[in-house]
């Protein structure tokens, strides 16, 4: 019989003080079914105590909240823009690291036990982790956008501990069974994907539309890839760093252009022309989240057109608010991913619509995870693996 208490989280030292149905677990079957699926493994996590301080310690393996729960072993970890910005700041806006954190969300694993009530999820099944987990009851969550839920817990977003670990428990429908042909490494980049895949939903692109991507980091790079695969027919990259514009042609892009140190109209116009654009992009995306590059954006979109802020910068910024107007652009902003946008990710790495596996860098065993973030911090590597303390890696 369920019970009711505060929500406790089995990844995490914390609990959420919110009420929810617990259901009672610690049975001998899966006390047992956990000791064998996790015998002489190790639980080995990446820890950030403070800025620039982390640490390598053993933790308690998690045990299964509810029937629904799936535990998995985390075979390979990407590194994202915001762990660095963690590791280098220890804190995003008013999210801080107050306690010990483990980092890292960008995985894929296998999964080695199961809850009696998982129907479509069976040890030794190879996932893709979706690593935020809504309250389900909110309206943001009744409506179908769990990813403005208030309450969700999302892995190494202060105060929960991410994924850089040996085993991770998440809710089974959170979890996405990846095809055969599928490798655990494109396993890890479908989360960046997912998120790329719900910019683009949200810019509501069309066959045969153009499109401008402003940015060529790996989510930028990832938008104009999923851009080309809804049937976008042009689709321009920019970064002020001409090789990133390189990987941007390798994986989708049709145009790119180096954006250069004038005011943002002027960068506008010669983008414009230079790319054939005519009076203006249909679709302008921005994955950077640098104030010159929004407001050239604005200055980019054609009348009536649609501009996407997918890029996290400064709090506030300067804003062309009156070309805006003038255009009667539809603006919308994107925060993370939503309902299907993990399944399609999947769906485009499984089609060869989106192949992720061009951006991985390098792939490094657990023990030189600091050395990891150090290239990503450097800007010399497009997406760094970083493999599970359980994987053995070839170096």
């Amino acid at each position: 019989m369920p019970v009711i208490e505060p929500r406790t989280i089995s990844n995490h030292n914390q609990s959420k003080r919110d009420v929810d149905i617990v259901y009672p677990t610690a049975t001998t079957a899966t006390t047992e079914g956990q000791r064998l699926a996790t015998r002489g493994k190790s639980n080995l996590s990446f820890i950030l105590k403070k800025p620039h301080d982390v640490e390598f310690a053993e933790r308690p393996i998690p045990e299964l909240p509810t029937p629904h729960d799936v535990l998995v072993a985390v075979n390979y970890t990407g590194i994202c823009g915001s762990d660095v910005h963690y590791w280098q700041h220890g804190a995003i806006g008013h999210f801080a690291v107050k306690d010990p954190m483990v980092l890292g969300h960008e995985s894929a694993g296998t999964v080695v036990q199961v809850g009696s009530a998982v129907k479509f999820l069976v040890p030794g099944d190879r996932v893709a982790l979706e690593p935020g987990y809504p309250c389900r009851r909110c309206d943001g969550c009744l409506a179908g956008r769990y990813n403005l839920c208030p309450d969700i817990i999302f892995a190494a977003t202060p105060p929960y501990d991410g994924t850089l670990t040996g085993f991770w428990a998440a809710p089974a429908d959170f979890c996405y069974k990846l095809p055969e042909h599928v490798s655990l490494q494109q396993g890890a980049l479908i989360e960046p994907l997912a998120v790329a895949v719900h910019i683009v939903k949200q810019a509501r692109i069309t066959p045969g539309a153009s499109v401008v991507v402003m940015g060529a980091g790996p989510v930028g790079l990832l938008c104009a890839a999923v851009a080309r695969s809804f049937g976008a027919s042009k689709v321009v990259s920019v970064d002020i760093v001409q090789t990133k514009l390189g990987f941007a042609k390798a994986i989708g892009s049709t145009h790119t252009y180096l954006s250069q140190r004038v005011s943002a109209e002027e960068n506008a116009k010669a983008l414009v022309e230079q790319c054939s654009l005519g009076n203006g992009a249909d679709v302008v995306i921005d994955a950077s989240g640098a104030e010159a590059s929004i407001q050239a954006s604005l200055h980019v979109v054609k009348v009536g057109g649609t501009y996407v802020q997918g890029g996290m910068g400064k709090s506030d910024i300067t804003f062309p608010i009156m070309a805006m107007c003038q255009k009667e652009v539809t603006a919308r902003g994107s925060f993370r991913y939503g309902p299907g946008d993990f399944k399609l990710a999947v769906e485009l790495v499984s089609n060869g619509g989106v192949a992720v596996e061009k951006l991985i860098t390098e792939v490094v065993p657990f023990e030189k995870a600091e050395e990891a973030f150090r290239k990503a911090k450097s800007g010399e590597a497009v997406k760094m693996l970083i493999a599970g303390p359980n994987e053995a890696v070839n170096v």
